[in-house]
């Protein structure tokens, strides 16, 4: 992971991991797009399956980068979304050390992790109040955008609308949006209990 003077993000390995039938693979597939469409910035996409195409093991390797992106292959990601407990059993061990790790909450366990920044949401679960099950792959990619602003959220909301079955626009739109709240809630929320300990130390 590289970064720049003001401390942003110039280059982002991203693996995001679950089984066949979340939309792994199309949540890697927007995310380049609107790294590379909206952001105009350098992506990548590999993607890999096991040996099911549904409730197999699945992976979306994404780059996201200002300069020219030499290699596609991630061996060591700096941000890793987990949306099956079997995924980040596989890549936890492959993260970088102050990698961030973002995970479903419902789905993996994750309390032994050590990586420097940690990020939890019920991405199904929210999916589920929504009545679409399988839209918690958009949810988790509007959590993704608010926690790691490695995309911004207009390039990421019109890569949305352009990858999602027509007809289905406007309620993944809204499960983006739904996952993207819950994430700056967090971020929120963090910051007054870092604020309120800040303040009780001195």
């Amino acid at each position: 992971m590289i970064e720049n003077k003001k401390n942003r993000r110039t280059n982002n390995r991203v693996i995001i991991t679950g089984f066949g039938g979340q939309g792994i693979v199309l949540a890697g597939r927007i995310l380049g797009q609107a790294a590379a469409l909206g952001d105009r910035k350098e992506s990548s996409l590999v993607q890999s399956y096991g040996p099911e195409s549904r409730g197999g093991a699945c992976s979306a390797q994404v780059v996201i980068s200002d300069a020219l992106i030499h290699y596609p292959y991630i061996n060591h990601p700096d941000i890793l979304v987990c949306m099956s407990h079997g995924g980040f059993e596989k890549y936890i061990g492959q993260i970088v050390q102050n990698g961030v790790l973002i995970f479903d909450q419902d789905l993996v366990r994750a309390s032994k992790a050590e990586v420097s920044e940690i990020y939890s949401i019920p991405a199904t679960r929210m999916a589920e109040e929504l009545g679409r099950k399988m839209m918690a792959n958009i949810i988790m990619l509007g959590f993704f955008t608010a926690v790691t602003k490695a995309i911004s959220m207009k390039a990421a909301q019109e890569a949305v609308a352009v990858s999602v079955p027509k007809g289905t626009e406007e309620l993944n739109i809204k499960a983006f949006n739904k996952g993207c709240d819950y994430g700056l809630a967090t971020l929120k929320g963090r910051e007054k209990k870092a604020t309120g300990k800040a303040g009780a130390i001195s």
